[in-house]
């Protein structure tokens, strides 16, 4: 229940303002919600089952160095930290593919976010999770966080019409991240 807890909450997180959720507002513009949740939740599931299992793997490989897990994993916190800062932005070719996609919605839906949820943060973040908490919970938790952020960025943009205040996500978010972070290296480190 822990490791569904914490990733749901993690992943939620790193969700707010990525560029999958502004892929998310556009879909829903064009295609029923039902259609845009649906495939965003199949593909998510798929990246993040995989997701999980290599950082079961890393885990499982270097049991006896969890301590240096988490300090790494605790360093990752901290450059999704920065990267969270930075922003992330959807590109005009990027919007373009989502409003003039062809054929299913949920295929079209599903194999955007799937091609664009690889190497993301998000993936990583269940990665770095996996490593230490059960990979089920991770991944069960993992994808209901960002299905949940996607599905707010849908609603918000339907309901209100424009985009969340970036700002105050962007700080949220990167604060959560070096909370994360710096709890996760005072662990490994056994200051903890």
């Amino acid at each position: 229940m822990y490791a569904f807890l914490l990733s749901t909450a993690v992943i939620f997180v790193a969700e707010l303002g990525d560029k999958s959720q502004l892929m998310a507002m556009t879909f829903a513009t064009r295609y029923k919600v039902r259609d845009v949740l649906i495939g965003i939740t199949a593909a998510t599931a798929i990246v993040h089952l995989a997701s999980v299992g290599i950082g079961a793997w890393i885990g499982d490989s270097f049991a006896d160095s969890q301590h240096v897990i988490s300090i790494v994993a605790g360093v990752a916190f901290l450059l999704f930290a920065a990267w969270t800062w930075r922003g992330d932005e959807l590109s005009d070719e990027e919007a373009g593919k989502a409003k003039i996609s062809q054929g299913a919605a949920i295929l079209a839906v599903g194999v955007a976010f799937f091609l664009a949820e690889l190497g993301d943060k998000t993936m990583l973040a269940t990665i770095t999770l996996a490593t230490q908490e059960g990979w089920l919970g991770t991944w069960i938790g993992s994808t209901v966080g960002m299905v949940a952020a996607d599905a707010l960025a849908i609603i918000a943009g339907a309901v209100l019409g424009k985009h969340l205040p970036e700002r105050v996500i962007k700080i949220g978010a990167t604060a959560a991240f070096v909370i994360f972070g710096v709890l996760l290296i005072i662990e490994g480190a056994g200051w903890l």
